[in-house]
């Protein structure tokens, strides 16, 4: 499954819990995420748990660009 059609598939849980590993990712501060959220992004390849807690994938990057409008198929 490419991170486009991954992205097609998000619940609404795991798509913020995706934003939110975004803005984590720019440097932002985010609130806390379900910890389901993050382990169905995980089995996805969208996100991974390393020490500093979960963090976006480039695959879950490219999933998001993907839900841009005017965003890759």
């Amino acid at each position: 499954m490419t991170p486009a059609e991954a992205a097609l598939t998000l619940s609404e849980g795991q798509l913020e819990a995706l934003r939110n590993l975004e803005r984590k990712h720019a440097g932002a501060d985010v609130d806390w995420i379900r910890i389901s959220d993050a382990v169905s992004l995980t089995e996805l390849g969208l996100a991974l748990r390393n020490r500093e807690g979960w963090v976006i994938t480039p695959a879950g990057l490219q999933a998001l660009d993907a839900l841009q409008p005017g965003g890759p198929p």
